[in-house]
């Protein structure tokens, strides 16, 4: 699909000229970017003042990262993915941890690894009993209501890091995809001694696209995912080995998929 070269008027870059930033969305304009364009990215600074958390929230859940368990499942025998798992339910300002539970995905949404239960380990506590977590996930049900209609929020919450181990690391081994949701949001947490994984959206039902590399820790990219198909491209090492790490949070209404 071809990409554009549009660039809303109201953006402003968040990254440095070497890599193709995105641009941010002014807040006040985020539900109706994300119901006209279908995605939206929105810098570190703007998620903490509309989530109501302090950036050194975040940032102390970074190390989290290091303690990954591996992806068992990777269907391309892949060595280069680590990630946890757990389900929420955000039901107003109410936010409840549900019990555990596999990540399931039907084959139409996941053509590589859908239609079988893959059991990951929890998220670690620390980050899921800290004050921002709960603030977080209210913060993107109030964006999944502004757009969708207020109703509760089944909510699965991946924390990835993809690394350099098998050479090349890949962020969607699956291709461009859609994930059977209604709000995705992927926060970007770390970039380390690598080139590649950028991002690029595309319309779901037209040629329209753009392609951005995420950098700022704790910027996220906002997507509907009715509207819209997303990939991130591989990753290389820049010297030795490298990852990139993300926070992955999907919400969907109705029930968790599998369900």
């Amino acid at each position: 699909m071809p990409l554009s070269s549009h660039t809303p008027a109201f953006a402003t870059p968040l990254t440095a000229p070497e890599v193709l930033a995105p641009f941010a969305t002014a807040p006040a304009m985020l539900a109706p970017i994300l119901r006209t364009q279908g995605f939206a990215v929105l810098g570190a600074a703007d998620v903490c003042s509309l989530a109501g958390v302090d950036l050194a929230q975040l940032q102390a859940w970074t190390p989290l990262w290091d303690d990954l368990p591996p992806d068992n499942y990777l269907r391309d025998g892949g060595r280069y993915r680590r990630r946890r798992h757990s389900c929420f339910v955000v039901d107003g300002k109410a936010v409840t941890q549900a019990p555990h539970r596999p990540h399931w995905q039907p084959v139409e949404y996941n053509a590589l690894h859908g239609g079988m239960q893959r059991h990951f380990e929890s998220m670690a506590t620390a980050m899921v009993h800290s004050a921002a977590w709960p603030a977080l996930l209210a913060w993107l049900g109030r964006v999944a209501t502004d757009v969708k209609g207020a109703q509760p929020w089944f909510v699965e919450a991946h924390p990835f890091r993809i690394d350099t181990t098998d050479g090349i690391g890949r962020p969607t081994p699956e291709g461009a995809h859609r994930d059977g949701v209604d709000l995705v949001a992927v926060f970007m947490v770390a970039r380390h001694a690598i080139k590649g994984g950028e991002t690029r959206v595309f319309d779901a039902h037209g040629p329209q696209g753009q392609r951005f590399t995420l950098t700022e820790p704790w910027s996220v990219l906002l997507l509907d995912d009715a509207r819209v198909i997303h990939e991130s491209t591989p990753i290389q090492p820049l010297a030795g080995g490298g990852h990139r790490d993300t926070l992955v949070v999907t919400l969907r209404a109705g029930g968790f998929q599998g369900v």
